[in-house]
């Protein structure tokens, strides 16, 4: 897959890398004096660690990847798994709509013990972590609005998990027709899977009231961006700029 919206969270004072492990494909930014070959090496390890109990545990319950809905996980389930299944109650939804922040969190949180900055992107969800203020630009597919603004955050406000689900973008499974829907949460796997949950429930400009509702209603959650068509909603804490001053 070409991930063309990789470009609207690149910082300039950061080096970008990419790294795919299996599945698993990030691009990560990190403080350019922190950047090294062995950096990149390391961060693959820490992907294969964090893979391995999750791939261990869907060979022994296989129903956790299929499940829609909020799913009971088996006793004394690995913490990658058993953060997937609690970020999927809350939300309404399966567990595996919160592996990509899981794995974004869980890769991020390490790599900032090594640079005070650091963004890791999984598929279009993000942990960040700045030491400055910081844009990341909103890719809506060809919604007029698309690439048109970014969100602000604050040093005070990371670490951050900013994720997006989109009806019409990416490979990840929804139900809904929105553009965009970004979701900000201090938990990377909170965030990704209310993102997919009130992303279900937008199938018109009519649906983004609801939605912003749905999100509003659950805790840890602290602000929803909508993109549908030429409409834009906004929830919680959300500061918009003009997309021609990202940087």
């Amino acid at each position: 897959m070409d991930r063309i919206y990789r470009q609207d969270h690149r910082q300039v004072d950061l080096v970008h890398f990419q790294v795919a492990v299996g599945e698993t494909d990030l691009d990560i930014g990190v403080r350019k004096e922190r950047f090294s070959p062995e950096l990149v090496a390391w961060v693959e390890d820490i992907i294969r660690d964090c893979r391995r109990p999750l791939e261990e545990y869907i060979l022994r319950d296989p129903e956790f990847v299929k499940a829609l809905t909020p799913y009971t996980v088996l006793p004394n389930a690995p913490l990658i798994i058993q953060t997937m299944a609690e970020a999927g109650r809350l939300a309404g939804v399966g567990p595996m709509a919160a592996v990509a922040g899981t794995v974004s969190e869980f890769v991020g949180k390490l790599i900032a013990k090594r640079s005070r900055d650091v963004i890791v992107e999984n598929g279009g969800d993000i942990f960040m972590r700045t030491s400055r203020i910081r844009r990341v630009g909103i890719f809506a597919g060809n919604s007029p609005l698309s690439n048109r603004v970014a969100i602000e955050i604050r040093p005070d406000e990371s670490p951050l998990g900013i994720c997006t689900s989109s009806g019409k973008v990416g490979p990840s499974l929804s139900f809904g027709k929105a553009d965009a829907l970004v979701v900000l949460s201090p938990s990377v796997a909170l965030a990704d899977a209310v993102a997919t949950a009130c992303g279900n429930h937008v199938q018109t400009t009519d649906d983004l009231e609801r939605a912003l509702e749905l999100a509003s209603e659950i805790t840890g959650i602290k602000g929803v961006l909508i993109i549908k068509d030429d409409r834009l909603a906004v929830w919680g804490s959300v500061k918009l700029i003009p997309m021609s001053t990202t940087v």
